[in-house]
């Protein structure tokens, strides 16, 4: 396996556990439909979140959270929308972005962004 997706998956499981800490109830890890992944679909206080989980090593290139594109964003949302067809029930929904920075000495700097539009 390459050594991104070795640090993507970590940083997926790493995500999860977070949310969990902080009240989330975690529905699915890695939802697919079509062509399209939904890292991270998790509830909290009646509210839905699409979850995006971008993971890095280093901040030498930038930002985690610099690699959701405008176009990643429309792909979530586009998944988005065939989970709420299939589950119409949820009324309040939300999209975030988790960014997580795996530092040198192995601790890692999380970063929740809520509530993302285009």
């Amino acid at each position: 396996m390459a050594h991104h997706n070795i640090t993507g998956n970590f940083g997926e499981e790493q995500a999860a556990n977070y949310l969990i800490q902080k009240g989330y109830n975690i529905l699915h890890r890695n939802w697919r439909h079509s062509y399209y992944e939904i890292d991270i679909i998790a509830t909290n206080n009646n509210i839905i979140h699409f979850v995006e989980v971008k993971t890095r090593r280093s901040d030498t290139f930038g930002y985690p959270e610099d690699d959701v594109s405008k176009k990643k964003m429309r792909f979530l949302m586009s998944s988005a929308e065939e989970f709420l067809y299939r589950n119409p029930h949820w009324k309040r929904i939300q999209f975030d972005i988790l960014s997580l920075t795996i530092k040198e000495d192995k601790s890692i700097d999380y970063f929740l962004i809520e509530d993302v539009s285009l």
